[in-house]
Order: C-alpha cells, then structure tokens, then sequence
C-alpha cells in the first residue's frame, strides 16, 4: 500500500462498503417504486416493475440486519470520526479550520438519517402504495427520510473529499490490509472480547453516561424497536 494513501481499518471498510452498496442499492429502487406508484413531484420514465418494492425491502433489511454492527464499530474503534462533546463549539469558531469537525458532525447526522430511514420504512405497510393509500404518515416519514438521507450522503462524500481529497475516498475501496487487521485474526479479537464480557467489562461500556453513549443507545434502541414496534400495528 502506497505510504502516502491514508489507511482505513479493514473491518471499517467492510462494514462501510456492505452498508453502502445496500443503502445505494435501497435508495435507487426506493426512487424507482415512488416513481411506479406515486411521481407527485415529478418523475422520470422509468419502466413498471411491480416487484421492486420486493427489491427495495430485501436491500433494505440487509442494511438494517448490518447496521447494528455498524453503530457499535462507530462509536467504539471509530469514535474520533464521530461527533465530540467540543463539536459545535469549534464550528462557531469562525475563521478557523473547522472542515474536520464538519465531518464528524455530518458523519454522526448520516447515521442517525438512516436509522430514521430504516425505522420509518419498517413502519410502512407494503400494501399501502399499490393500493393507492400515499397519504399515510408514514410513507410521507419514509419519503423524507430519503431525502435527508441522499443529503447526508452527497455531504458526507463532498466533505471527506474536502478533508482528505480522492487519496482518502479511495482508500476506502481497497481491499489491501495490514497484518493486525487480517481477518485471520478476528476470531481471536472476538473470543477475547467475549471473555471480556463474561468477566463483566458490559459493566464498564456506559461509565459515564455521555452525550456519545445516549447517542449510540438511541441508535440501537431504534434497530431494536424497527422490529420490534411493526407488530404492535
């Protein structure tokens, strides 16, 4: 690997790669079905295509079945790319570089947009579009969703681009890694993490409770409640 290529964790890279490709994939055929079944707001030509809302729910349930193991990476081994409890104060320092604290900031609000994103669509009933029922509060939940969610990832791309230039996008697509991050090594990183566990280190996760630790409940609490609340319907 070139030395002048910043690098990225190799399990970042797989959890961020399979939550991309799912969440790009779902964002195209969410288009797609609003297109089929609603186009109030403009819509392009796109050919009917009764099952892509099939299309559309699987790509969705994977990224939601991903997206827990996503979170606990972000706000454990990825925390420093996170919102800190400073943020907000260095962005109201005008004047002074604050390009790397809009990142943390936009990379914190792409997270929660999705997990707004996949509860909303959990709550939506399959039914409802082809039966013509597009004033739902729901459907109108899920529709903006995806638009807040094409907007943290067109800000996401632009500012890390900006943070690290095309050096940095693409070092997000290799699949080259260091010997520590081999994933070889994954079985034992995880037995001695649930050794851990056993011997009481959980006690230890949420000791202070801070802003971040709210933040990463909450995103957990929203996956759980995505499958959890659709059965009280």
């Amino acid at each position: 690997m070139s030395p002048s290529r910043p690098y990225q964790p190799f399990l970042l890279r797989v959890l961020h790669g399979l939550t991309g490709l799912c969440l790009i994939v779902a964002i195209l055929t969410a288009y797609w079905i609003y297109d089929t079944y609603d186009g109030r707001w403009g819509r392009v030509p796109l050919p009917t295509y009764r099952e892509i809302q099939d299309i559309h729910g699987t790509f969705g349930l994977w990224t939601l079945l991903i997206f827990p193991a996503f979170v606990i990476y972000a706000f454990h081994r990825g925390q420093k790319r996170l919102i800190q409890p400073d943020s907000f104060g260095k962005l109201a320092q005008v004047g002074k570089p604050w390009w790397y604290t809009l990142n943390r900031v936009t990379n914190t609000l792409t997270l929660l947009a999705l997990a707004f994103a996949l509860f909303s669509g959990k709550m939506m009933d399959e039914t409802w579009l082809p039966k013509g029922e597009l004033t739902q509060a729901w459907y109108y939940a899920h529709l903006i969703s995806w638009v807040v969610m094409v907007g943290a990832i067109a800000l996401h791309l632009l500012i890390n681009a900006k943070v690290g230039g095309a050096s940095l996008l693409l070092s997000m697509l290799t699949w080259q890694f260091r010997d520590k991050d081999s994933p070889a090594r994954w079985p034992v990183h995880l037995s001695l993490w649930w050794s851990a566990v056993r011997q009481g280190a959980w006690a230890r996760w949420f000791q202070p409770i801070t802003g971040t630790i709210v933040l990463e409940i909450v995103l957990l609490v929203s996956t759980v409640m995505a499958w959890i609340a659709p059965l009280a319907k």
